[in-house]
């Protein structure tokens, strides 16, 4: 069968399965000529999988990917793969609620971010696993981080000339990376700082850079 019947039959845009192909969710037809192939029943029912997974089960293509994997994998026992899909299942869940957590998160900030900007991925998926260790952590936990940011952001934006055409583009790319590994820089710095703060409260104990610097002055 062609893509386009795949595509009539799943309900899956054809821009859509070749991404599956190229993705390798679905594995290559058999070649019938330059970039065309025949399709058969497998890829069907692959598909229908896929669809079943991300569109009723609300499965990111990331934990399909390990569903089928282990389905594929015919090493791996019934009950191991139940247990698989218990824990993907739970984690896609965990990570469905910080996602929400985060997006309400920056409708009250009042930010104008892109519904499928990475920051909002990276920023669920670190509340998501925070949780799953166990750690209380409330998404308000990071307004301090939002209030820094946006300081350090217009601290940024007041280097750019008033006129877009003016912008020197190279500098500016440049600039945004280099000040996020400053960023993290500062961060553990004064992270550090504090934990011996915090470790030096009734203790006679010292880190050894702590002396030198004390010898020095």
């Amino acid at each position: 069968m062609r893509i386009s019947y795949l595509s009539k039959q799943t309900g899956l845009p054809v821009a859509t399965i070749k991404y599956y192909l190229r993705e390798r969710l679905l594995p290559p037809g058999r070649p019938t000529g330059r970039n065309q192939a025949d399709y058969d029943d497998r890829h069907l029912r692959r598909l229908q999988l896929i669809r079943a997974l991300t569109h009723v089960g609300k499965l990111d293509l990331s934990t399909v990917r390990q569903l089928l994997a282990s389905i594929e994998d015919r090493q791996l026992p019934l009950a191991g793969l139940y247990e698989v899909v218990h824990s993907l299942s739970g984690e896609a869940a965990n990570l469905s609620d910080a996602t929400a957590d985060v997006d309400q998160f920056i409708d009250e900030l009042g930010w104008a971010v892109h519904p499928d900007a990475a920051g909002r991925a990276q920023l669920a998926q670190v509340v998501a696993a925070l949780r799953r260790l166990g750690c209380d952590c409330s998404i308000q936990f990071f307004a301090p981080y939002a209030a820094m940011a946006e300081q350090l952001v217009e601290q940024e934006m007041a280097l750019l000339p008033a006129d877009d055409a003016d912008v020197d583009r190279a500098a500016a790319v440049v600039r945004a990376v280099l000040l996020e590994v400053a960023l993290t820089a500062v961060h553990r710095m004064a992270r550090e700082h504090y934990v011996y703060q915090w470790l030096g409260k009734g203790s006679s104990e010292r880190p050894a850079r702590a002396e030198a610097a004390a010898d020095r002055a």
